[in-house]
């Protein structure tokens, strides 16, 4: 290539070619780096996206390669923003000459504004800060087959939270251990205190002992293991 306007008919059928693709929020942009920088927008599609027109000029990154600031300045899906205040995914291929030198480039400038609004609304209506307005603590609600299933991801979820297996468990941890089982309700689980008496190898008495222990660190705690 010797210039830009040798295949700037080429060029515009590459334009088009995207423009289409894409859709009209999809600005695509053919710059003549050759005969200074005020005015290097040489053909342009979609022009609506960031208000611009043939006769224009291109952006700050242009400058760096002209100044020799950066070389191999193709850049992928980054963020920019228009003056208008739209927000733009874009991605820039310079082009050069027979020589080597940059004499051009061309631009796609994506306006995802809507669609990162969009975005933020599926955030608010899939999150799980619902329910009155309550923030900050999402509860983790898991559909078992069986209370058995159930039973044991609250084990699970004890000892993750303990942060050691049950044989290597002292006292309070023991009875942090089941008192997180009994604010969890796992006691409402027929047989459970068997399961968790056998896991912790404590006896009936011990764990009706840990659970009065941490029932009176919580008072509105109240209830028996289901036998």
């Amino acid at each position: 290539m010797k210039s830009i306007q040798d295949e700037k008919q080429t060029l515009h059928q590459i334009l088009n070619l995207i423009a289409n693709h894409f859709g009209p929020n999809c600005e695509v942009v053919l710059h003549d780096l050759s005969n200074g920088y005020d005015h290097t927008i040489v053909d342009i599609v979609n022009g609506h996206v960031t208000n611009r027109e043939v006769g224009d000029c291109g952006s700050n990154l242009g400058l760096e390669i002209l100044r020799g600031t950066v070389r191999d300045g193709d850049r992928f899906n980054y963020i920019t923003h228009a003056t208008n205040g739209r927000l733009l995914r874009s991605s820039s291929i310079y082009l050069k000459d027979d020589d080597g030198q940059v004499i051009g480039s061309i631009c796609i400038n994506l306006d995802i504004t809507e669609t990162m609004r969009f975005e933020e609304f599926l955030k608010n209506f899939n999150c799980c800060n619902t329910g009155g307005g309550s923030t900050g603590n999402n509860p983790e609600e898991i559909f078992a087959k069986d209370v058995n299933d159930l039973l044991e991801h609250l084990i699970q979820q004890a000892q993750a939270r303990i942060g050691k297996p049950a044989e290597q468990m002292n006292k309070d941890e023991k009875i942090a251990f089941v008192g997180y089982l009994d604010k969890k309700g796992a006691f409402l689980i027929t047989k459970s205190g068997d399961k968790i008496c056998e896991l912790l190898n404590i006896s009936k008495f011990t764990l009706y002992n840990y659970l009065e222990i941490y029932r009176k660190s919580c008072p509105r705690v109240s209830g028996q293991p289901k036998e």
